[in-house]
């Protein structure tokens, strides 16, 4: 049996965290759902950066909706629903096997938006409406701007991938406001089985402090922080609070391995993945990563319910001179910069993309 099929076997859902037209009309992402596993597919600007930027397969496209007047972020979320919807569509038979329980496929607002509450919510419903798919969850980021769009969107119906979270209390943040949606719900007498996921970035934490702590704490922080934040999700969704939700029909929000593929070239290129199998979780792989994990993956423990040695080891890291907490905010800031500049850059493309192909048709 395939790593990546013992790794769905234990309870896991492995999405690929990467999107490009090519790998939707040649055939590659069925394949990968055929062999490898894959139930669902998360983007963000970074990756719809980079397949615009060096692909000529979005060129015809972008060539047509310029000449009819759109441009910037309208031409591209244009361009972004094709591929999405088209994904969507791919994993519509997980979707409706698991009743909505995987099969998703997510795409994000603009980052630009990071920090304003009225305009992620309109943004999230617009997107979900014009997307026109049941299994597409629209990604918001889990900034204090970010929850109260978060619990509105679900309030509203509308399927959520919680982004940028860095720590457990990240992660319960966004919960609860996710929980929040799911209650008025159950209040107003609506549906509370709204499809969620919360994203817990990994990777990020070790390439932040490689240069300051011992080789023997390297490649170890994200771990733990994933350890900790496990066991707050499994204590979380067994709590009365939720038990009474979950009895009116609601469906817990999954926890979410994003940022796994490794940043240290000595570290092993499927340590996020193999460190981080745990049932009723989702890990969202770059194509390389999931690669290598078919390849040469190796299925070890599950990571324990109470989080295992994660209190002892993030202690290491705090007599190591490591303030997890402002690390954690550093990293959130640092990572809606970085989706900022994506964007920007992205918008860049777009607009020389049009111009360029307009003149010379």
């Amino acid at each position: 049996m395939s790593a990546t099929q013992q790794l769905h076997n234990l309870g896991q859902s492995l999405w690929l965290d990467n999107i490009t037209r090519d790998l939707l009309t040649g055939g590659t992402l069925q394949r990968y759902i055929d062999e490898l596993s894959v139930t669902g597919l998360t983007s963000n600007p970074t990756i719809f950066h980079q397949a615009i930027k060096n692909s000529q397969s979005y060129d015809s496209s972008i060539q047509e909706k310029f000449k009819n007047g759109k441009e910037g972020e309208e031409l591209f979320f244009e361009v972004a629903l094709e591929d999405i919807t088209q994904a969507a569509d791919l994993f519509r038979p997980v979707w409706d096997r698991t009743d909505g329980v995987d099969g998703w496929v997510s795409l994000e607002v603009s980052p630009l938006l990071a920090y304003d509450t009225e305009s992620t919510l309109a943004a999230a419903k617009d997107l979900h409406a014009r997307a026109g798919r049941p299994n597409v969850l629209i990604k918001i980021p889990g900034t204090n701007e970010g929850l109260p769009a978060i619990e509105e969107a679900t309030f509203a119906g509308i399927p959520v991938n919680v982004t940028l979270l860095f720590s457990s209390e990240h992660y319960v943040a966004a919960a609860e406001a996710y929980l929040r949606g799911v209650e008025r719900r159950i209040e107003a007498g609506l549906n509370p089985a709204v499809g969620s996921v919360a994203s817990l970035f990994i990777s990020r934490w070790d390439r932040a402090i490689v240069d300051d702590v011992p080789e023997t704490l390297h490649n170890r922080l994200g771990i733990a922080i994933g350890q900790k934040a496990y066991k707050a999700y499994l204590d979380l969704i067994s709590s009365p609070r939720w038990q009474r939700a979950l009895n009116f029909g609601a469906r817990p929000q999954r926890l979410l391995w994003a940022s796994t593929g490794s940043k240290d070239p000595n570290a092993s290129d499927v340590l996020y993945i193999t460190s981080l199998a745990s049932p009723f979780t989702v890990n969202t792989m770059p194509e390389q990563t999931l690669k290598a994990f078919a390849d040469h993956g190796d299925l070890g423990d599950a990571l324990p319910a109470d989080g295992g040695d994660c209190e002892t080891l993030l202690n290491d890291f705090t007599q190591a001179g490591v303030d997890n907490q402002a690390l954690a905010a550093r990293l959130q800031e640092e990572g809606a910069e970085s989706f900022v500049k994506s964007w920007n850059e992205l918008m860049e493309v777009i607009t020389t993309k049009s111009e360029s192909l307009v003149q010379a048709d």
